[in-house]
């Protein structure tokens, strides 16, 4: 018979779990990711960067109901869409000489609103597809929202909004001449808020779906004891 201490099985090293280690760096992604966002967020609504109503936004503001914290739901997202519209409308209006400060703006941060709002009704454990169709019905309300203001208030006074089912329609599918189609911007709107929905959605997910596998794993106790080794313990040879 031989005698082979505690310490020295499972191939005679201490085992010491890494999640004591991998688990705070997981908490700081989900820390951070947020601002993260907002950062891609804003820079997707600068001129000429992506095709127009190409924006990270729609999604970002669906994402921050789903996802954000209490804390900063709802004034970080709402904070950086008034930040970066002020900053649009200063280089609007200082380096293209376009006054486009209008109370109408007012409109778009309603449907930003609604947006978010909608957002909280899913959560986490929502499938990521799910969140997705949310994204995208997120992203087509935003579209009917601003667009059916634009045709009954007409802020810019186009003739072909008359206040009528044909003026309506107009305002949704072809808008003012000289001017790409309403549609082709439906279309980016479409696209931007599904694509960035697919990626903050997954991100998120996979950030939360990696702490939670680490938080569950079972740690395993030092080998040594602090007070001595435990008797070695008889076992045949």
């Amino acid at each position: 018979m031989t005698m082979i201490p505690k310490k020295l099985r499972k191939g005679g090293q201490s085992r010491v779990s890494l999640t004591e280690h991998s688990g705070p760096v997981n908490g700081r992604w989900q820390k951070w990711l947020p601002y993260a966002f907002m950062v891609v967020a804003a820079l997707s609504r600068w001129p000429g960067l992506f095709p127009p109503n190409f924006s990270a936004f729609y999604a970002l503001a669906f994402c921050a109901g789903a996802f954000f914290p209490r804390t900063i739901k709802w004034w970080l997202p709402l904070g950086t869409l008034v930040c970066s519209d002020i900053a649009l409308n200063l280089y609007y209006l200082f380096a293209l000489h376009i006054n486009s400060f209008r109370a109408t703006q007012l409109i778009n941060y309603a449907a930003f609103v609604g947006i978010l709002w909608f957002g909280t009704r899913f959560n986490q454990r929502s499938s990521w597809l799910k969140l997705l169709a949310g994204g995208l019905l997120g992203a087509v309300l935003f579209y009917l929202i601003t667009n059916t203001a634009a045709w009954l208030f007409n802020p810019f006074n186009n003739p072909e909004y008359t206040k009528d089912l044909a003026g309506w329609l107009i305002a949704l599918t072809a808008g003012t001449k000289g001017y790409p189609p309403t549609l082709e911007f439906f279309r980016n709107t479409l696209m931007s808020g599904g694509l960035f929905t697919g990626l903050f959605a997954g991100a998120m997910k996979l950030t939360e779906g990696a702490e939670s596998a680490e938080e569950k794993e079972p740690k395993e106790q030092p080998a040594e004891e602090a007070d001595g080794e435990p008797a070695p313990e008889p076992q045949d040879a």
